[in-house]
């Protein structure tokens, strides 16, 4: 799939899921979940302030069909309850609504009633820009502050399967840094040339990758021309692994709000279910994009 259009395309094929959205009482918010309704692509399951809810449904004339509503104003309790009806499985995927992002993540992760498993939790947005024919893929720019060679090595795997579950059968992955080189005063060169050499020596993880690269080198072919990096990843890259979560934020926001006609989407992965997770500020259309991601994923994928 080369579009956040397609995604949204084949999930309309598929079987309906449940959705257990934490503080649902945001217009962005109800507004993904009335256009995912409309078009078939799932029940949902809102947790919030009922009032405020039923108060922004009726300004947008959305009457919750297909919603079930639970009436749960404290925004710590919300996020708790919508965990709790994923868990024994009544919600096939979590959804974060108007809250910080810390608070739910406390109740995924929450040993006794949460959805962590063995797996590294991590985030992966799914970007559309106009300038390229293909989805950009970056990770990890909302879970994990400073991972470890392992930990990237990992967030690289959850990448890769992503991709492989809307149908990039090869994904190629660049390990971003500022240069192309090793330098041992920039760490970050470091970690991605420890990463290549670790998941290139895994054919399990079904995957080009190159590292480092710097990000103008990884996605545009002019670029990796006139500085001759010849490898199958310069210029052609789906997965961006940045070093540190500050690198994948400020690329994805600077991307999302400092250009038009960009397209997103959000998940955590590594999960016993997928969580739809989106910045507060995110758009509506990202919201339902994430929605329709969501869909095409089993549970811990």
């Amino acid at each position: 799939m080369k579009s956040l259009d397609e995604i949204m395309l084949c999930a309309q094929t598929r079987p309906n899921k449940t959705i257990a959205v934490a503080c649902a009482e945001d217009h962005e918010v109800l507004q993904a979940v009335s256009d995912a309704v409309k078009l078939n692509l799932a029940h949902f399951i809102l947790f919030g302030d009922e009032i405020k809810m039923r108060n922004i449904a009726q300004e947008m004339n959305f009457d919750f069909v297909n919603c079930q509503l639970v009436n749960v104003p404290d925004k710590e309790q919300a996020c708790l309850e919508a965990v709790k009806s994923v868990s024994p499985g009544s919600a096939d995927v979590l959804m974060k609504g108007i809250v910080d992002t810390a608070i739910i993540m406390k109740k995924v992760l929450d040993k006794e009633v949460g959805l962590r498993t063995d797996n590294l939790i991590s985030h992966v947005m799914v970007i559309q820009l106009p300038k390229f024919d293909r989805l950009i893929f970056l990770s990890d720019g909302a879970m994990n502050i400073d991972p470890s060679i392992d930990d990237l090595k990992k967030i690289t795997k959850n990448a890769v399967k992503l991709a492989h579950n809307i149908g990039i059968s090869r994904p190629k992955v660049a390990c971003i840094s500022a240069v192309e080189k090793v330098n041992p005063k920039m760490p970050s060169t470091i970690k991605c040339q420890e990463v290549e050499k670790m998941v290139e020596n895994l054919e399990i993880f079904q995957c080009d990758i190159c590292g480092p690269l710097a990000i103008d080198l990884a996605l545009d072919k002019e670029a990796a021309r006139i500085k001759n990096i010849k490898n199958p990843v310069a210029g052609n890259a789906d997965i961006l692994i940045v070093p540190y979560i500050e690198v994948g934020n400020a690329l994805y926001k600077g991307w999302v709000f400092g250009s038009d006609n960009v397209k997103s989407a959000g998940i955590i992965v590594g999960a016993r279910v997928p969580i739809v997770l989106t910045s507060r500020a995110d758009s509506a259309e990202s919201k339902l994009y994430s929605i329709a991601l969501s869909v095409l994923l089993d549970k811990e994928n």
